[in-house]
């Protein structure tokens, strides 16, 4: 009698996988670890990067700022910040330079004795040169932000606090009879080149 020996195929095990393909995925999934990973670590170094850069308060309470003058035209007038400070830069003409001295009777502390601008300002023109001017933009009554006005009705050349009526001449010196107690500030600065100046060097 025949031996027949049956063969099932859906019993039998099945093929395994071609190694081709299996190493196919092994290597997309090991490029997509890597991938993540490397996000992963970009997203926990940002802070540690944008740590080294000045924050803006940092910009506002610290480094100097350099300013360049060489566009500016006579009787013109540029604000830039420092310290979160508006700060005035003015070229005077030589009007304006002429007028310091007609108007002295009329100033609170013509002669700057109040401590109001650093050692290299301290003199008739409160400035290091004559033809640029550099003032703290605020009124030292209240701190509003005075007006400029070249060509005032009663005294050419001044500043104007529509606040309370504070006003200051072309040297930021304040006149008598008004709210403001003392002349406007100058604040440090520097020439580094003939028509660049540094505000806030020491």
């Amino acid at each position: 009698m025949a031996d027949y020996t049956s063969i099932d195929l859906v019993d039998q095990p099945a093929t395994p996988p071609s190694s081709s393909l299996e190493i196919h995925r092994n290597r997309l999934l090991l490029n997509g670890v890597r991938v993540l990973g490397g996000v992963g670590a970009l997203c926990a170094l940002t802070p540690f990067i944008a740590s080294w850069n000045p924050t803006d308060a940092t910009k506002k309470t610290g480094g100097p700022v350099q300013v360049d003058l060489s566009q500016m035209q006579p009787g013109q007038k540029m604000t830039v910040e420092w310290r979160g400070k508006p700060i005035w830069i003015i070229r005077r003409t030589p009007a304006m330079l002429a007028q310091l001295e007609q108007d002295e009777q009329l100033l609170r502390d013509p002669e700057s004795r109040e401590q109001q601008q650093p050692q290299a300002a301290q003199n008739h023109f409160r400035s290091i040169k004559p033809e640029y001017l550099v003032l703290v933009g605020l009124c030292t009554h209240l701190g509003c932000s005075p007006v400029y006005k070249p060509n005032g009705e009663a005294i050419p050349g001044r500043f104007f606090c529509p606040c309370h009526g504070s006003q200051f001449d072309m040297a930021g010196r304040v006149y008598k009879h008004v709210p403001a107690p003392t002349n406007l500030e100058v604040p440090p600065y520097r020439f580094i080149q003939e028509h660049v100046i540094e505000i806030g060097a020491i």
